[in-house]
């Protein structure tokens, strides 16, 4: 991570770490402002823009910049996909979007792997754009009210017209949307011709069809459902009594091997085989799930030990990465401010896991209550 600020003037270092902070920061507003995610966007893709014009960081293909970028869109795709284990009222939607996310996260890290950039146009991000369609209808409608059918052709609809002639126009044709309409003035023309026509139909035909709304514009999550203590409630006894080592352990062991094989690429001096990262990654959960396990039998998924539970994972993770350094890296010298940033990713991750997943099955009624022994008060 000091890659990026060694040898740089105070006011580039500042730049950096500005944006760098930005990038990390403002992701976690998507959870209960779930729109925040076009200002992400924003962010992800002026980001290069600035640092170039204003700094001499280098931000090419192989410069200091893109394996902190590259970390940077998985991150915030991950905040993503959790937010919509705390938000989402629609259970197809939802399915959906699960889909979507894992099947971008499998690309990326085939891309990662083989360095072929038609895995990333095969493997579209649609997520994040189905992400934002769920939630401008969220924002005056009841999102569960449309059928699984709706979903499905929204999502199809934007992989088909949307993400694939994005994907193939950045990573198969390479090519800059300044430049064409430079040397083909016509392009431009046809581009701003293009969005006339989709304004006019959506205010005169899709606008006047919509059904009447069921509230009024709303820019800021739901409230959570009433029951959430209870659902933490049996989330800590699932904890307790072992059950976290089933589907909570393998769903995150799936997400968690994914994402540190990506972030292991990127990683300076790692030089690991995906199944070395996926034991890696098992063992990151496994460590977790034992704070997680010692914090429900203090009774402690209340707010005034959030803190201390995170800092504790933090820790923890921090030591893997440390460890991951030494066993698989082609160096013994640990990078502290990359150790630091992938367990800061990691450990937020899990940590929003933990406390999303038990509303999303409370409200969906997937979360059971505990067994009750002979004498037992609860």
């Amino acid at each position: 991570m000091t890659d990026l600020v060694v040898g740089a003037s105070t006011q580039d270092s500042a730049f950096v770490v500005a944006v760098v902070l930005a990038r990390l920061l403002v992701p976690l507003l998507i959870p209960r402002i779930p729109l925040v995610i076009v200002v992400v966007l924003v962010l992800d893709a002026v980001d290069q823009t600035l640092l170039a014009t204003f700094t001499d960081v280098d931000t090419s293909e192989t410069g200091s910049y893109q394996s902190v970028d590259k970390a940077l869109d998985i991150y915030y795709l991950s905040i993503g996909y959790l937010a919509t284990l705390r938000n989402w009222t629609s259970i197809a939607a939802f399915r959906i979007a699960q889909f979507l996310f894992s099947y971008r996260l499998v690309g990326v890290v085939l891309f990662e792997l083989t360095d072929d950039r038609l895995m990333l146009l095969l493997f579209p991000n649609t997520f994040e754009y189905f992400f934002i369609a769920y939630e401008i209808a969220r924002s005056r409608y009841e999102p569960s009210r449309f059928s699984a059918r709706f979903w499905l052709l929204v999502a199809a609809g934007l992989w088909i017209f949307v993400k694939l002639p994005q994907e193939y126009w950045i990573h198969i044709a390479k090519l800059d949307f300044t430049d064409t309409v430079r040397d083909y003035p016509a392009f431009g023309v046809a581009v701003v011709v293009a969005l006339i026509v989709a304004a006019v139909v959506v205010v005169f035909v899709v606008v006047p069809r919509l059904p009447v709304p069921d509230w009024s514009w709303r820019v800021g999550a739901d409230p959570l459902p009433s029951s959430l203590d209870e659902a933490h409630e049996l989330y800590a006894h699932r904890l307790e009594r072992g059950r976290v080592l089933t589907r909570e352990a393998l769903e995150q062991v799936w997400l968690l091997s994914l994402l540190c094989i990506i972030f292991a690429s990127i990683l300076p001096g790692i030089d690991a085989t995906s199944l070395q990262i996926a034991a890696g990654a098992t063992a990151i959960v496994l460590a977790n799930a034992a704070i997680s396990l010692a914090a429900a039998r203090r009774g402690g998924f209340g707010l005034e030990s959030a803190a201390a539970r995170y800092a504790a994972l933090l820790a923890t993770n921090l030591v893997l990465v440390f460890l991951a350094n030494a066993l698989l890296g082609e160096r013994r010298d640990f990078e502290l401010g990359y150790g630091l940033f992938f367990a800061f990713l990691i450990t937020t991750i899990i940590w929003l896991y933990d406390a999303f997943k038990p509303v999303h099955d409370q409200r969906f009624g997937t979360a059971r209550a505990p067994a009750r022994t002979a004498g037992s008060d609860r």
